[in-house]
């Protein structure tokens, strides 16, 4: 069955329900999956637990899906940069789930391979400790995390091959691959689709047996903070 989709609308057709979880790749807005978010966005789909290392900014990536009141709960390490992120968290109408940058990518890591639950020192002896299992190793404290499985993953890529095969361009690889991996369905938007043996071996960021689905688009690619100096 080919992977290749006309456009994002129909890429996520019979994939969506009210009340998924969907792990979100992206690093600030480096590499987030911009068009399959608008799709979700217009799709209506509500009550979503969205896994991802931040929420976007106002009015743009996950952003959108908070403006639509969309998402339910956010699992994040980040939520800078979007005020209405903060307006809702504070305001006790958006659950928040903080997880340490790390601990985050590990757990989508280990939830693509299977693996339950892992210990980690990140976190011990604070909030992100409450409630969890804590194991002494070498005379040092360690709490369980679990792994992340999701019911959709969303990611985007540089270039991929008609097969699935990703090739991320820097940031984007920090969280991207991941979370293509903990999804029981990833789908993925790139810049180029390239023949099949076009990609150098060496070169491929994500197997295709990860990817289900796969579009072509165009992207903004905004800056999230734009930094330039003085005309001299």
């Amino acid at each position: 069955m080919g992977k290749l989709y006309a456009d994002a609308f129909s890429a996520l057709d019979g994939v969506l329900f009210d009340g998924m979880v969907i792990a979100a790749g992206g690093f600030g807005l480096c590499g987030i999956p911009e068009l399959l978010i608008a799709a979700i966005r217009d799709a209506g789909t509500k009550d979503l637990t969205v896994a991802s290392n931040n929420a976007g900014v106002d009015g743009f990536g996950l952003g959108q899906l908070l403006e639509t009141r969309q998402v339910r709960k956010m699992i994040s390490s980040y939520v800078g940069e979007n005020a209405e992120f903060m307006r809702q968290y504070l305001a006790g109408e958006l659950e928040l789930e903080f997880t340490p940058q790390g601990t985050l990518a590990e757990r989508m890591r280990a939830g693509g391979a299977g693996i339950a639950g892992f210990y980690t020192r990140t976190g011990v002896g604070t909030v992100i400790a409450e409630g969890k299992d804590v194991k002494v190793f070498d005379g040092k404290e360690y709490i369980l995390e679990t792994g992340l499985v999701t019911d959709l993953a969303i990611v985007k890529a540089w270039k991929a091959d008609p097969s699935g095969n990703l090739v991320f361009r820097k940031t984007a690889r920090n969280f991207n691959p991941p979370a293509a991996t903990c999804g029981r369905i990833c789908v993925a938007e790139v810049e180029e689709i390239v023949p099949l043996g076009a990609l150098d071996p060496d070169s491929i960021h994500l197997p295709g047996i990860y990817v289900h689905r796969l579009i072509q688009g165009r992207h903004e690619k905004r800056i999230e903070q734009r930094t330039v100096r003085q005309r001299a």
